[in-house]
């Protein structure tokens, strides 16, 4: 089972900081996910648009002058990194989910690896880019057809994971609470992978191995190393 670390350690560190990352490279996570906004021409790492729930600020993220945002506390005095600042932790040693939010993210995102792959020799076959917003997915196909996309669902669509395949991506991507056998088996078919999200009880994790899911996001990807051991 792959198991990412979701938003890095999250269940023991603030989410999406760089510490809960440096924490899920220091335990062997086999993934890292993170989620990224466009504000003001950087690619900055947080989950909400909104800030209260994982910052001291108030408001949502256009309120924010870029200087102001990467001042607020995230938790523990960590501050929201950028993706530049994550890219250069990492630096190839895992697999990097990266979430696409809001709707301007995508020409960004690709100018920003280009340059992350000549600077600091980031390779693309270690990206995931992914995201609920497929029109996001099908524009980052056109303008980097080598980068790997994931796509992400919350429900069961009629035509199970057609809507992946048609995109182009290597995996869908699944909540725990809508994941079946079915989607499962249509997946395969087609040659996509299945992770599900997000999973941080044993038993659960080893019933979706059962269904021959292929990995995993956790807030504990240390612990859920340990089940599949």
């Amino acid at each position: 089972m792959f198991i990412f670390a979701h938003r890095g350690v999250s269940g023991h560190f603030p989410e999406n900081t760089l510490k809960a990352i440096q924490a899920a490279l220091d335990c062997g996570a086999d993934g890292i996910e993170i989620d990224v906004y466009a504000l003001h021409g950087e690619l900055v790492v947080i989950h909400d648009r909104e800030l209260n729930r994982t910052t001291n600020g108030t408001g949502v993220l256009e309120d924010y002058s870029l200087t102001e945002l990467l001042q607020l506390d995230a938790g523990s005095g960590e501050k929201i990194p950028t993706l530049w600042q994550v890219l250069h932790l990492v630096q190839n040693r895992c697999l990097l989910n990266i979430e696409l939010k809001g709707h301007d993210t995508a020409e960004l995102l690709v100018k920003l690896l280009h340059k992350a792959r000549s600077e600091l020799g980031i390779d693309w076959s270690r990206l995931l880019i992914s995201s609920f917003h497929h029109p996001l997915l099908q524009q980052i196909k056109t303008l980097a057809p080598a980068l790997a996309i994931g796509a992400l669902t919350a429900s069961i669509p009629l035509d199970y994971c057609a809507f992946a395949a048609e995109l182009g991506a290597v995996s869908v991507n699944c909540d725990r609470a809508f994941i079946d056998e079915a989607m499962v088996k249509d997946a395969k078919k087609r040659g996509l992978k299945v992770f599900v999200y997000t999973v941080n009880n044993e038993r659960e994790a080893k019933r979706l191995q059962q269904l021959g899911v292929d990995g995993i996001f956790c807030n504990f990807p240390q612990e859920a190393k340990s089940w599949f051991a």
